[in-house]
């Protein structure tokens, strides 16, 4: 009920009225920061509590396991750009990926290079923790990796690699 004017007889109806009008904007009030609230917490990722750089892929034009990678990257909310580069192993000498750890497509984010078929959550544990490395590698095209999904899949593991062509154990998969 609202208050208008000229259609109260009394002090206690127009007191009824107004504290009616009084209810129903606090009411709205509520509901609509409860809204605003509601999202902007959805806006945020809850699981990346950082800022994530951009990844710049540069894969065959011809690969299409590449292009699945791209894809799931961009599904995982990083943001992707890729480019066709039909000299590979150029690139790859070019940013010091070890001839032990090369796969089809490199990829670049922040200071690291990230070869081959790398789970996002590996990305992102590498970023946060951010190790002295060069980058992280699932060396070859193993099936069930990110972008090889189909067929059967087999336990893999991702490498933290340097430059000079050293690798450790960054994480296993099966």
């Amino acid at each position: 009920m609202f208050w208008i004017p000229g259609a109260c007889t009394d002090d206690l109806q127009l007191n009824r009225q107004m504290m009616d009008r009084r209810g129903f904007l606090a009411a709205a009030l509520v509901g609509g920061a409860s809204m605003i609230a509601r999202r902007a917490s959805a806006a945020v990722p809850v699981d990346t509590p950082f800022a994530r750089p951009p990844v710049t892929v540069y894969k065959d034009p011809s690969c299409g396991c590449c292009k699945e990678w791209v894809k799931y990257m961009t599904q995982s909310g990083f943001v992707v750009t890729a480019h066709d580069d039909s000299d590979m192993d150029a690139l790859k000498d070019h940013y010091g990926v070890p001839s032990g750890v090369r796969s089809c497509h490199t990829a670049l984010v922040g200071s690291y290079v990230i070869e081959g078929h790398v789970p996002a959550a590996d990305v992102d544990r590498l970023l946060k923790e951010q190790p002295k490395v060069a980058g992280l590698s699932v060396p070859g095209m193993v099936m069930g990796s990110p972008g090889m999904e189909g067929g059967t899949s087999k336990p893999y593991t991702v490498v933290a690699f340097q430059k000079t062509g050293s690798t450790t154990v960054f994480a296993s998969h099966t």
